[in-house]
This record gives structure tokens, C-alpha cells and sequence, in this order.
């Protein structure tokens, strides 16, 4: 049965009710096509429910009316899958895209008329006539996926940053996204909900305005630490001024704000480190960050990127961002890791478990917080405080969720023994919690008056995460270290099911003859009716409740309170790994590394992870670059399945010295006046 979408000036609409989605993007042209359908299954696994996508121009019209559809550019399949899976869809289509992307997405053609006087990104009638050519191609290839066919397209977004990163500005702007959104239809790309970019000044063109925040700025052009944060901080302010502030536009927004939900397509999952400037995106940051902007208002969490990738080959130059396109910043030509929560090769971060938990809990809780206005105390908090507690309700006259933030990225925030927060209501007397230690680096959301089911819980030092709903009944998963002195209104009580903040990190909801949860380290979900765990031969599971068939490939070992334990009952031999140093000066370090594997490989990938030091590095498969990595004080890690195992791989490290101007937030060891060289490696197999 299809779905109804649309949204008031407080939240997205689902089926008559408000509706709070969480958003991750992933670039299906960055990625191979035959590892598509287990990644949409990890990111819906994450809490995820829409994937967002740019269309890269340049992806596929390189040459002049020559369209490639084909492999990792195959936009319809990707579309279909994630019909297959459960996801809907957000086409972000351009023309202009950014995205760290050559030309921002334009095609070298395209540049090229421009400098023979063709004007771009406005109503130019030859201009539009190339989009509108485009356009007809991608719509060729998802024709009969749009919401209202039955499939997964929800929405599309046109343009980026339009009128903050080029393009023009004011009412002949408006006039441009007006008439990209007039061809759009008109193709047949109808759909219940466009959106646009809007911060920075952006046009939107009478769009739905979508914003973004990141915990740091790699496209800043200073070598030094930039100051604290402000998405850290509780505000009704919705515009992040750290977004493309190396183009200095007037950041001041061309609409009222208040007309339109507060939604954000572009929070930072990662970042996408650049040559001059590589911070390293944090669990914590992203949780944060998160925290912050559900308290601040926010109605949709999108994330850019939740999925890493790969630029693809070009067939007429290397596809990445980079200064000699006429950019400010110079990127890897390959690699598009972004930290993010996914991450190049498909492996989990912190930061997939930290939206993790959000994602669970909106799907559960998301009509209720999406219905709650967002007030913040009078007292405004600069980013540069560390002494004062940071805090934000959600709620209406009944109930609500009261937030805290007491963490800035790097940066020490005071501890704040025995707070006590409140809970507000409208025209009630507020709600007091029990007192607690709040800790520098704490941050999180607390219930009050909330129901469940037949139970209202007053108050709990403890946070909501999903609803298990089991043949015994409904049970509500809980998380947090504290003691939750959970507190309820009369004699009624729910089922809690209470897990430290750890376990609600490994937690994973799963549905197969009744909802369980899975605690594991690695990736867990549904497919087929059986339960999917991914991870190494040394795999332990917990699930609550316990599964009377069993779980296939596992087998039961004991109990750790109401969870059933299970551990993997097969082991694998693992890939021989050789790595020597087969020439060394002050240019580079080589590598050569042998890979030798069992006859029979019961494995589903194996990873190899590099520490190493130095400026960058490359790694070549024959005459083959397969991928390039900035240092950042992180280990480099390689997907030996990814690259169908290969046998041998050439590895060249590129040295680092003291006082080069790049912004690292982690220094090597020096030695001889430089740090280039790989100290460590080892090879790990992944089960599916």
C-alpha cells in the first residue's frame, strides 16, 4: 500500500502523522555494484529508513552525449535494490552537486563551453537544454521507481548550495531553482517532496530547505585549530556558517525559517579529509552533534556521507576534487572513506553506532518527538563555554525529553556534580529529575511522563532505545550507566529490558518469527527469515529473548542475565600475508605484499590493516591504483575481497616532515627528518 508524504511547518507527514526519518547518504557510483545490496541492508540494520544519492554528471556523460549506465553506475538497479531492501529514496540530481567531486559534477565539456562563453547554473536556454538532456537519461533508468509507480523515490533534491557555492543569487536565483524544478517534472520526476540546500544564503526556489552541520571544516584553509564548534549548542539557529565558508558568501538566509520544518540532509557522518587540513571524525563528535540538533528542533537526521566510498575510474581524467580543477582543496584521487559511518570498504565505525542509537529510537518514538516543539533556556551559551550545563527540552503540555550536552570536540568541558535537570511542560510546573554527576564528554536525552503502553514513566536517569514487541508481550529497551532511579506514575508499570550504554552500542533490532535483540560488535540483520551476523571467526552473540530454533552457523554457550548467548561454530585459515620494504629514499618508501590463500575460502572478505606513517600513501594492483589514503594517525584498511583477493600489491608511502603545513590532529614519529614507512600489518577474515 503506498505511503502519503508531506509536511507542515513542524515536521515531515508520513500516512497523516508526523513523521521524524533518519537520512544516510550513500554514492552508488562510488561503490561496486555487486556489493550494493549488503551495504542498503547494513545501512537499514543502522535504523536508517531514506537513502539519499547524488546523480554525478560527470559519472555518467564524461564524454559528450556517450551516457554509461553500466556497473557502479548502474542508477536503476541501485534504485531497485533499495526498493528489495525497504529504504526509500532521495535523488539529489543536480545538475551541480559539489560533493568533493571534479567540477563539483559538471562534466569537462560542460567547462569547457562555459569558457567559450556558454553561462552555466542559470536559465541559459543551451545550458537548460544540456540538463534537460541529462536528466531524460537518469530518468530513462529509474522510470517506474517514483512513489506514486510504487516505488522507493520519495523525493528530489535540485541543485546544491545554490547561490552560497556559485550560481547567482537573489530573485533571478529564485528564477533558476524555480525553472530546474519545472524540468524535473515535467521529465517525470513527480514526487511528493523536493528539497534544496538552504544554508548560506542558498535560493530555494519555494523548495523544502534542507541543512547541514559538520563537527569540523577540512575545506577551512587554515593549518591551525579552528574554534570550538557551534553545533554543539543548543540553538534554534539552524544555519551552520562553518558549511563551504572558504567561498566567504553572505551566510544570512534568504527565507523565513520558521515557514518550513527544521531538516537536515547534511550532517556530518565523517569527514573527507584534504591534503592541507585532516581532522578525524569521532563517535562522539557525531553523537553529539546528533544529540544537539534532535534537541534543537531538528525533524529529519540526514547524514553526508553514511556510506564511503571510492571515486570511479575516469576514462578522460581522475574524477576527485582538486585544486587544479579551479577548487581551494586537493582530495585523494580515490579514496572517498569520509570516516564515515559505513566506511570505504563496508566496515563499522563509532559513528555508525552512535546514529545507531537515535536511528532505533525514532523508529520506535519518532511520530511522538517529532510532534514536540523544542525549547532551549533564555541564557545564551557561546561555543567557547565549558562551564556551563547545556540543555534543551522537547515537549509538549503532557510530557516531553529533556537533553544535555557537557562534551565540545576537543576541547574539556567541566564536570557538574549532582545536576539536577527539568523537564518543562507548557503551563505546567516542570518535571525534576534526580540528581546525578554530570562528567565532561557527557551527552544525552532523558524521558518524562512518557507512556508506555498502559504505564506512564515519570522520570528515569536512563534513555529510551526501541520497543522489542514478543509474543510475552511488549518489552522497552533501555540504556545508560547511571542508576536510572526510574520513577512511575501509579501502580502500572512496563517491561523494561535495561542495557548498559556499551551494549546499547552493539544493540541490533531484528525481526523474525518476534522482534529480538542481537548484541554484537559487527553488522546483524534479517534477510530470508534468518538472522545475518557478520564478523570474524571469533563472533559472540547475545540475544533477548531467546531464539528457539537457534541461529544457523551458532551455537548456544551460556547466559549473561535475560540474554542467551551464542558463538560461531566454524573457524577459518586465515590468508598468509608477506610484507617487505623493496626500496627506500628520500622520495618514498615500497612495499611489496604477498597474499597467499586457503584452497577453500569459507570467509566472506578479508581486510588488511596497515599502520603506517608518512604523508600519503598509494596501492597498486599491477600498473592498477586501487586506492590512496592521506595520514591521519589512523591504521589504512584494505579490502582484499573488495579487489576479488589478489595475490600481490605494490604499497608507496610518500614521507611527512616536520613543520609541512597540513593539520593533523596526530603526529607521527619522526625519524631522520621525516616519518615514511609501514610498521605494522595484519590480515583479518570477515564471516557473513
Amino acid at each position: 500500500m503506498r505511503a502519503e508524504y508531506s509536511y507542515c511547518r513542524d515536521y515531515l507527514i508520513k500516512n497523516g502523522k508526523p513523521w521524524f526519518p533518519v537520512m544516510g547518504e550513500m554514492h552508488y557510483s562510488r561503490y561496486r555494484k555487486e556489493w550494493w545490496e549488503e551495504s542498503l541492508r547494513k545501512i537499514k540494520a543502522g535504523g536508517v529508513s531514506v537513502v539519499s544519492a547524488y546523480v554525478i554528471w560527470i559519472h555518467h556523460e564524461e564524454e559528450e552525449n556517450v551516457f554509461d549506465f553500466e556497473g557502479c553506475r548502474d542508477i536503476g538497479t541501485f534504485v531497485r535494490l533499495c526498493r528489495k531492501v525497504g529504504l526509500s529514496v532521495f535523488l539529489r540530481i543536480g545538475p551541480f552537486v559539489h560533493g568533493e567531486v571534479r567540477n563539483g559534477g559538471f562534466p569537462d565539456w560542460i567547462i569547457q563551453r562555459e569558457k567559450e562563453g556558454m553561462a552555466i547554473r542559470c536559465n541559459n536556454k543551451e545550458y537548460l537544454d544540456y540538463v534537460r538532456r541529462f536528466w531524460k537519461k537518469v530518468y530513462e533508468q529509474v522510470d517506474g521507481c517514483m512513489e506514486k509507480d510504487g516505488g522507493p523515490v520519495i523525493g528530489i533534491q535540485i541543485e546544491n548550495e545554490y547561490g552560497h557555492v556559485g550560481g547567482l543569487q537573489g530573485p533571478e536565483g529564485e528564477a533558476h531553482i524555480r525553472t530546474l524544478t519545472a524540468i524535473a517534472k515535467e521529465i517525470g520526476f513527480d514526487v511528493p517532496l523536493y528539497t534544496a540546500t538552504g544554508w548560506g544564503g542558498a535560493c530555494i526556489g519555494d523548495l523544502l530547505p534542507v541543512m547541514g552541520g559538520y563537527c569540523e571544516a577540512p575545506w577551512d584553509q587554515r593549518t591551525c585549530e579552528i574554534e570550538p564548534n557551534a553545533n554543539f549548542v543548543f540553538s534554534h539557529t539552524r544555519n551552520d556558517a562553518l558549511i563551504a565558508c572558504d567561498h566567504h558568501v553572505e551566510n544570512a538566509n534568504s527565507y523565513n525559517e520558521e515557514d518550513f520544518p527544521f531538516l537536515t540532509a547534511e550532517l556530518g557522518g565523517g569527514l573527507q579529509v584534504t591534503m592541507h587540513r585532516r581532522p578525524v571524525a569521532k563517535g562522539c563528535d557525531v553523537g553529539a552533534m546528533s544529540t544537539v540538533k534532535m534537541g534543537s528542533g531538528a525533524g529529519l537526521l540526514g547524514y553526508y556521507m553514511y556510506h564511503g566510498g571510492s571515486n570511479p575510474k575516469g576514462k578522460l581524467s581522475t574524477l576527485q576534487e582538486s585544486r587544479a580543477t579551479g577548487y581551494l582543496n586537493d582530495l585523494p584521487e580515490i579514496n572517498y572513506d569520509f570516516n564515515a559511518p559505513i566506511r570505504q570498504y563496508g566496515t563499522i565505525s563509532d559513528s555508525y553506532r552512535e546514529i545507531k542509537l537515535l536511528a532505533l529510537f525514532l523508529n520506535d518514538f519518532g511520530e511522538d518527538m517529532a510532534s514536540l516543539r523544542s525549547e532551549i533556556p533564555t541564557i545564551r551559551i557561546l561555543p567557547g563555554d565549558m562551564h556551563t550545563v547545556r540543555t534543551a527540552c522537547r515537549h509538549d503540555a503532557d510530557h516531553g525529553y529533556v537533553f544535555f550536552n557537557n562534551y565540545q570536540r576537543r576541547w574539556k568541558m567541566d564536570d557538574h556534580p549532582q545536576v539536577k535537570l527539568e523537564g518543562l511542560l507548557d503551563g505546567k510546573a516542570s518535571v525534576g529529575f534526580p540528581a546525578f554527576d554530570l562528567k565532561g564528554g557527557m551527552y544525552g536525552f532523558f524521558p518524562y511522563n512518557m507512556k508506555l503502553n498502559d504505564a506512564v514513566l515519570q522520570t528515569a536517569l536512563a534513555t529510551p532505545l526501541c520497543v522489542l514487541h514478543t509474543k510475552e508481550g511488549d518489552a522497552f529497551v533501555f540504556y545508560g550507566d547511571l542508576d536510572p532511579q526510574i520513577q512511575w506514575e501509579g501502580d502500572a508499570r512496563a517491561e523494561l529490558c535495561l542495557i548498559s550504554r556499551q551494549e546499547a552500542l552493539n544493540a541490533w533490532k531484528v525481526h523474525l518469527d518476534q522482534d529480538y535483540l542481537v548484541l554484537s560488535e559487527n553488522y546483524v540483520w534479517e534477510e530470508n527469515g534468518e538472522l545475518v551476523v557478520t564478523g570474524s571467526g571469533k563472533t559472540m552473540i547475545a540475544v533477548y529473548p531467546v531464539v528457539e530454533k537457534g541461529i544457523v552457523d551458532f551455537k548456544e554457550c551460556g547466559k549473561r542475565g535475560n540474554f542467551t548467548l551464542y558463538e560461531r561454530i566454524y573457524k577459518a585459515q586465515e590468508p598468509e600475508a608477506e610484507l617487505v620494504c623493496t626500496e627506500q629514499d628520500k622520495e618514498k618508501a615500497v612495499y611489496e605484499l604477498k597474499l597467499a590463500y586457503p584452497g577453500e575460502k569459507n570467509y566472506h572478505d578479508a581486510f588488511a590493516f596497515l599502520t603506517w606513517y608518512g604523508n600519503r600513501m598509494e596501492v597498486f594492483d599491477g600498473e592498477e591504483k586501487i586506492n590512496d589514503y592521506f595520514y591521519t594517525g589512523q591504521e589504512a584498511l584494505l579490502s582484499l575481497g573488495y579487489f576479488e583477493f589478489p595475490e600481490k600489491l605494490k604499497l608507496v608511502v610518500y614521507p611527512l616532515h616536520p613543520g609541512d603545513p597540513i593539520f593533523l590532529e596526530k603526529q607521527p614519529e619522526f625519524a631522520d627528518g621525516c616519518a615514511c614507512k609501514i610498521e605494522k600489518m595484519h590480515v583479518e577474515t570477515i564471516f557473513r
